[in-house]
């Protein structure tokens, strides 16, 4: 284990991405087959195996390389930092708290975060805006040194800075997901891709949380100062993925269906505080796992069973009788309105089943 130990902690390693993304697999594989087999001979070593996993993903993992660190008082930056946190626009969507960082680099890169999560034309003009501001300083757009994460597509999301400041971008990675040794060519790849996409996006953003009901179903709950609740977070979403990939591979339709619909709350249930906006980046993504849900559905129905789907949205009080064990938020959209949809409701041959949503309260 001491090998494994030093390998995770290796900054900026493919290798100890690939380890970390391995041990998570292995310990929600030994988790499942724990509960399926609790009377096997090897169950009391395997608890024994669980335990030293849980330790070696406990340590935290190698951060986004940030580039050079700036003492708070001299940020070549600081009048982006001004400017981005009095816009009232951009706090509509984010919320109000007041960006964190302390250096230029991480500067540039939480900024760039949160516009993920806002409207894509305020999105845009807003990065072309931080552009604008930080080329005054001296520092210019560069998209060769830029922090991969995978995915089943190529694209860059924000470019690094080089000259007077000096830090990575941020990009999806198709090659990265097939170093994974992501099985390809069925409906998995896409959960897949989540999976090691959020692992990864989990390590460089301290503003994500998650509401899975599974994992914790009272709050919206922060992975940043929970590391306990990130690390089953994860392991859930692992399980769900493997649930699909058996799913499809008996190949019945209600089984596949039930199996994506679990999937695609997984996904959703990885939140901001308040929610990223519908037509964010961010909403744009996570909806690329409805779009597949929606084929999931037609394939069941020319199977012969009646299913019919449900995103729900707009008032809370219009869709509540189809929701159970919704969250609630003060912040963020319209008082009285659903902020994000986590599960659809869904209608399988007569038999309910509710959705999920997180609202924003009346007062």
């Amino acid at each position: 284990m001491q090998h494994l130990h030093q390998l995770l902690e290796i900054e900026n390693s493919e290798l100890a991405r690939l380890l970390r993304f391995s041990l998570y697999g292995l310990e929600s594989t030994l988790n499942q087959a724990r509960a399926e087999f609790p009377l096997d001979p090897g169950a009391k070593l395997c608890d024994d195996v669980l335990q030293e996993l849980h330790r070696l993903l406990q340590a935290e993992p190698p951060q986004q390389n940030a580039g050079w660190e700036d003492a708070p008082d001299k940020l070549k930056l600081s009048h982006l930092r001004e400017a981005f946190d009095s816009d009232s626009e951009l706090s509509y969507y984010l919320g109000n708290s007041q960006l964190q960082s302390q250096t230029d680099s991480d500067l540039w890169n939480e900024i760039q975060r949160k516009l993920l999560r806002v409207p894509e034309d305020l999105a845009a003009s807003w990065q072309q805006r931080t552009l604008d501001l930080a080329q005054e300083v001296g520092a210019i757009a560069d998209n060769s040194n830029l922090y991969q994460l995978p995915f089943i597509r190529d694209e860059i999301i924000y470019p690094g800075l080089s000259g007077t400041v000096k830090t990575q971008g941020l990009t999806l990675y198709q090659q990265a997901l097939s170093n994974s040794q992501v099985p390809e060519g069925n409906a998995s790849d896409l959960p897949a891709a989540f999976l090691f996409l959020y692992m990864n996006f989990i390590e460089i953003d301290p503003d994500l949380h998650h509401a899975l009901k599974s994992v914790f179903s009272f709050d919206v709950i922060s992975l940043h100062s929970k590391p306990e609740q990130r690390d089953q977070y994860i392991e859930a979403l692992s399980d769900r993925f493997q649930r699909t990939q058996k799913a499809e591979k008996n190949t019945d339709p209600l089984s596949i269906l039930r199996a994506w619909i679990d999937m695609d709350e997984a996904i959703h249930s990885l939140v901001f505080v308040p929610p990223a906006e519908r037509y964010s980046w961010w909403g744009k993504l996570q909806h690329e796992s409805r779009r597949i849900l929606k084929k999931v559905i037609d394939q069941s129905n020319n199977a012969g069973n009646e299913v019919r789907i449900r995103q729900l949205s707009g008032l809370y009080a219009d869709i509540c009788a189809l929701s159970k064990d919704d969250l609630q938020l003060d912040c963020g959209g319209i008082p009285g309105e659903v902020l994000t949809c986590l599960r659809v409701y869904a209608r399988i041959n007569q038999e309910e089943s509710p959705g999920r949503v997180i609202f924003r309260s009346s007062r």
